[in-house]
């Protein structure tokens, strides 16, 4: 059986990331070029295209991968994981790739190629679109009720030398009167 017939059979002549069955080709996911079925995918004219540089500009088309993340086939697990990672800045991607699991080798595959500068970094900004820092000050914007404690963080008291949590740019963690807490991005804007 010829590698195009036997994707198509694979794939039920569909696109393998999203459910477009228009103009499908077939993708030989990195590294490899061979003929193995198992080292291609059958993607649409739209995926095809968008899999050359994968940006947030088109993120909401990759929404896609929610279902076929799930797929059996290793090579459209590992596309799967490469353009999630791309989009981890996006809340819903980085939700998806949470939950995402890979075998060992399939992992490896996947991070192929693929250095830890080029990997996303999560960026943290205040209210303002500020980018936050470890050990930078910020303010709060509102009164926040700490759970946990009986008091409440009031509008402007001043947070110093906060640190930022790696996965999740939404929060920052910060003493407030001797108190360890987490704060969320949005409630803060840098002091200057």
């Amino acid at each position: 059986m010829t590698l195009s017939a036997s994707l198509k059979t694979r794939s039920d002549a569909q696109c393998e990331l999203c459910p477009a069955a228009d103009q499908v080709r077939i993708f030989a996911v990195a590294p490899y070029s061979d003929d193995l079925s198992a080292h291609n995918i059958v993607v649409c004219q739209q995926c095809h295209e968008r899999l050359d540089e994968v940006s947030t500009e088109h993120a909401n088309h990759w929404r896609c991968l929610s279902d076929s993340m799930w797929s059996q086939v290793p090579a459209v697990q590992v596309m799967a994981w490469r353009i999630l990672n791309t989009l981890s800045s996006e809340h819903w991607a980085q939700d998806l790739l949470d939950m995402l699991y890979l075998e060992d080798d399939t992992l490896v595959w996947a991070k192929t190629g693929i250095t830890e500068d080029s990997l996303p970094t999560v960026a943290h900004k205040d209210s303002n679109g500020a980018s936050l820092k470890d050990g930078d000050t910020v303010t709060l914007t509102k009164d926040l009720n700490v759970k946990g404690v009986s008091f409440t963080a009031k509008r402007g008291t001043a947070v110093r030398n906060i640190s930022l949590v790696t996965d999740n740019s939404e929060q920052l963690e910060g003493r407030i009167n001797g108190t360890q807490i987490v704060i969320l991005t949005k409630f803060v804007k840098r002091a200057n």
